[in-house]
């Protein structure tokens, strides 16, 4: 994948936020998301690739665009795999809230988990305790082996989670244990990225969250030579064994297998990202622990764009200005 490439995905992200930042604090997290969608596709396709959706909005018949196996760009480049995720954070868009990004992660062909759209068991260190981790393992044994890997005591270990209903007696364990626990209301790739950050003091990042966002996440997280571990599970084991429940993730294991997925099994992060070559961008929408936030005055808007590319490990933080009356008239129509 040809470097120069990597500034043609943070336009894609860039517009993606602009275009959901217009529906910011309105209540409706299914427009905003339908318009980040819009444009994130409409930039992918101006762009010299022959690139595959693989983690998307859904199925081809859940979605309208950016479905898993839909193609994207001119045909013309390289071949890639895609993993996106038009807005990290929908009901923090809707709602007005912290934290909410647009994402995309690129890869060679083969490179990403072909994951459904399902629910994921995370736990993410970066690279001080890489190789200390293993979800087999109860999670006090976990953040004991991180503790030792980072040499540092176990009340001074900083463990970000979704503050979710689930989670309610992993808090209380946590805390019971001695560790900091930075509970947040969404938005786990943002916190997943926070534990390989130089200037961030998150540890590790546990909790069960999206499947689609776990892939995005172990893209990152491989480009900044952290650790990850997986582990898929079906609705009824998350959410309680009601008859509706059962039969979504009845349906959820049925993918597993027509995919050849293993349900419950711990997945490695060189299973879930399987190179180091990606690019991964995100652009805040709303300000947030890892980017600022959109603001707009008139037909200006500011972005920033956090930028990474594996292969070199590099890592930019992109400031942009944007006439958005200058912009296509294609992509005027999502965020003016």
């Amino acid at each position: 994948m040809k470097r120069e490439l990597a500034i043609e995905f943070s336009r894609v992200t860039e517009a993606a936020a602009l275009a959901g930042y217009k529906w910011l604090g309105r209540g409706d997290k299914n427009t905003a998301d339908g318009a980040a969608v819009n444009a994130m596709r409409i930039m992918l396709n101006l762009i010299n690739i022959d690139g595959t959706i693989v983690i998307g909005e859904g199925e081809i018949d859940e979605a309208p665009m950016l479905y898993i196996g839909e193609r994207v760009g001119t045909g013309k480049g390289d071949a890639v795999d895609i993993a996106v995720d038009p807005i990290e954070g929908t009901r923090m868009t809707a709602m007005g809230q912290a934290n909410a990004l647009a994402v995309m992660a690129v890869g060679d062909k083969g490179c990403f988990l072909n994951a459904p759209d399902m629910y994921m068991e995370k736990l993410i260190v970066g690279p001080g305790a890489k190789g200390a981790i293993d979800l087999n393992l109860p999670l006090a044994e976990n953040l004991h082996n991180i503790a030792r890997a980072l040499n540092k005591p176990l009340n001074e270990l900083t463990v970000t989670i979704l503050a979710k209903p689930r989670h309610d007696d992993v808090i209380v364990e946590l805390q019971k244990l001695g560790v900091r626990v930075f509970a947040i209301p969404d938005g786990d790739v943002a916190a997943s990225i926070l534990t390989c950050m130089p200037d961030s003091e998150v540890d590790v990042m546990y909790g069960i969250g999206g499947a689609p966002e776990g892939v995005v996440s172990a893209a990152v997280i491989r480009a900044l030579d952290g650790d990850m571990n997986g582990r898929l599970l079906a609705r009824h084991h998350v959410k309680g064994d009601s008859e509706e429940n059962r039969r979504i993730g009845e349906n959820e294991l049925e993918r597993c297998q027509t995919m050849g997925i293993e349900a419950d099994k711990v997945l490695r992060l060189d299973e879930m990202a399987r190179s180091d070559n990606v690019v991964f961008s995100a652009t805040g929408i709303t300000k947030g622990d890892l980017l600022d936030g959109i603001t707009r005055k008139g037909n200006m808007a500011t972005t920033e764009t956090l930028l990474i590319r594996g292969k070199s490990r590099t890592i930019r933080r992109i400031q942009s200005i944007h006439y958005l009356d200058r912009k296509d008239p294609d992509i005027q129509l999502h965020i003016l």
